[in-house]
């Protein structure tokens, strides 16, 4: 990322670097292999690190002059980021909803692929924890465009540099942003 960070961003990019990266072979969700693995979990679920990526997720996504009403994705890795980006609407006096795309259609009850407040007609951006080659995200996509969601942006904590940008934005058609990079990381 270029420019000056602001002082949550610092923070949250030192909290990533201690706790959520973890070296050594792995394969991803993509089936591809690396030699490290991003939990993010370690981070959208703890208790400094999550505040921190609402408010951060929020600044980005300001910056980009994105507007939106809801912001969610594909359980399980979106489910935190959203709810985050709830929360700082909420301390920041903005109503922003938070939304759960389920990865196969409820059987019972409502039946609904989509949970949370109605995300139809209305503004929204999907979220993820990390992404690699775009999978999750385009699947919520296709899941909030079905269910009648306005999608202005796809946003993610950290982009692998792996060609989900390029992949979702020619697929989506709508922006990808990222907070951190691989590189904003330091690694290879």
């Amino acid at each position: 990322m270029s420019g000056e960070f602001s002082p949550a961003k610092k923070r949250l990019l030192e909290l990533i670097k201690e706790l959520a990266v973890v070296h050594g072979k792995v394969t991803l969700s993509s089936g591809k292999e690396a030699d490290y693995y991003i939990d993010l979990r370690r981070i959208t679920l703890h208790h400094e690190a999550a505040p921190l990526v609402g408010e951060v997720m929020l600044e980005t996504l300001d910056a980009a002059g994105i507007d939106f009403v809801s912001s969610g994705g594909l359980t399980m890795g979106a489910d935190p980021v959203g709810t985050a980006v709830m929360h700082a609407g909420a301390k920041a006096g903005r109503t922003i909803d938070a939304f759960v795309v389920r990865k196969s259609e409820k059987t019972h009850g409502m039946g609904r692929l989509v949970e949370g407040p109605d995300v139809s007609g209305r503004k929204v951006v999907i979220m993820e924890d990390t992404s690699t080659t775009g999978g999750s995200a385009l699947t919520a996509v296709d899941g909030v465009r079905k269910a009648g969601g306005d999608i202005q942006a796809v946003a993610v904590i950290v982009d692998r540099d792996t060609g989900a940008k390029e992949k979702i934005e020619a697929e989506a058609g709508v922006p990808y942003l990222t907070i951190f990079t691989k590189d904003d990381l330091g690694l290879e």
